[in-house]
């Protein structure tokens, strides 16, 4: 595949002993995750994908090339990607970006001063948040990414607004520190 890649789904083991594979679905519709087209591994392996059916909140598929139990399993923890040309165009009252559009843009403060840059959009279960390169420090930063943290969003000009919440940034500042101090 070529171009820009978007991060669909991660296999979470085998369904059964024919060689199907439980995803964990980051598509709006999980069921829509075989429709993007085949699937590309991170080590360049790509499998044409047939939706089965779900179980609990995952989506079973089979891929090509997969026949058993034991190759399923040994799928597990695969990053599976299409390619950002295969996902639909958004319109224009919709936010306008997909979260890979997000990652190396840079975060700046409501000031306009420098703050790092957007490493990733996670969600542990709890709702979306952006990981930030913190320019002048070692680690990241985890924010959340609502509209009163992130109020705004320019994907063209290549940046977001981070107003982080009183005390948010101090806690990767103070780590940094810590750590130095053991150094």
């Amino acid at each position: 595949m070529q171009g820009p890649r978007v991060l669909l789904g991660v296999v979470e083991g085998a369904h059964g002993v024919q060689g199907q594979v439980k995803v964990r679905s980051f598509a709006q519709d999980p069921a829509a995750i075989a429709s993007y087209g085949p699937l590309e591994c991170g080590d360049g392996r790509v499998f044409k994908a047939r939706f089965k059916g779900m179980a609990r909140g995952n989506v079973l598929l089979t891929l090509s090339g997969i026949a058993d139990r034991d190759q399923a399993q040994a799928l597990r923890g695969t990053e599976l990607y299409v390619p950002r040309s295969a996902l639909p165009q958004l319109d224009e009252e919709e936010e306008g970006f997909y979260h890979a559009d997000l990652i190396g843009l840079e975060a700046r403060l409501p000031d306009g001063s420098a703050l790092g840059s957007v490493v990733r959009a996670v969600d542990f279960g709890a709702g979306d948040l952006l990981e930030i390169r913190l320019s002048d420090q070692k680690r990241t930063a985890l924010v959340p990414f609502t509209k009163a943290v992130v109020p705004v969003v320019d994907v063209p000009q290549g940046f977001v607004v981070i107003d982080p919440p009183l005390g948010l940034l101090d806690e990767a500042k103070k780590a940094d520190e810590d750590k130095e101090k053991t150094v």
